[in-house]
């Protein structure tokens, strides 16, 4: 997904604003395996996911949670960073060689004080950011995990030929034999 598909995904700006807040992003490309972000640190970059995946975690005693995946268009962020400048909690991982942009949040903060179509396109990346997180703590309180599956082969299919399943298991909350168990239920 091209730069200017995913700025105006969030918030059509008017032309001159675009090329503004356009000129304050890089492209940038990391491996497999790179960790982007990570928890207790206080990140100065934002990015969006021009191609690949990523997936967000936390530790839980020694283990990974996979709580968040993210592919081509959507946003990477610390949002703890991004609006109040402190340390993250989570860790964000590319799991596929990943072309991103990137942009860099103290020049995204000038901009937000020198052009207000600029600063209603960053407060609707936030709104639409708390959207999706609020949809998947809902999704994890009143489904079940089968349900989740469900949801998640629906609503983003690719993600089954492209993810470990490892993490679709922790991002379902469940063990790995039973993400065999609904896969297998399913066919």
């Amino acid at each position: 997904m091209s730069i200017d598909q995913i700025i105006d995904n969030i918030f059509q700006l008017p032309d001159t604003s675009k090329s503004i807040l356009k000129e304050n992003i890089v492209e940038v490309r990391y491996p497999k395996g790179h960790i982007l972000l990570r928890a207790d640190r206080i990140e100065s970059n934002l990015y969006f996911i021009h191609k690949g995946i990523a997936r967000a975690f936390a530790y839980s005693g020694e283990a990974e949670i996979t709580f968040w995946f993210g592919r081509e268009g959507d946003t990477v962020l610390s949002m703890k960073s991004y609006v109040e400048n402190q340390k993250g909690y989570e860790n964000i991982e590319l799991l596929e060689d990943c072309i991103l942009y990137e942009l860099k949040a103290a020049h995204l903060q000038k901009l937000f004080l020198e052009d207000l179509h600029i600063a209603n396109w960053g407060r609707r990346l936030a709104e639409q950011e708390l959207i999706k997180t609020e949809e998947r703590l809902i999704s994890r309180q009143v489904r079940t995990a089968s349900e989740r599956y469900g949801q998640l082969v629906i609503v983003n299919p690719d993600l089954i030929q492209r993810v470990q399943l490892v993490h679709i298991a922790s991002y379902l909350g469940i063990t790995r034999n039973s993400l065999s168990r609904i896969r297998a239920e399913i066919r």
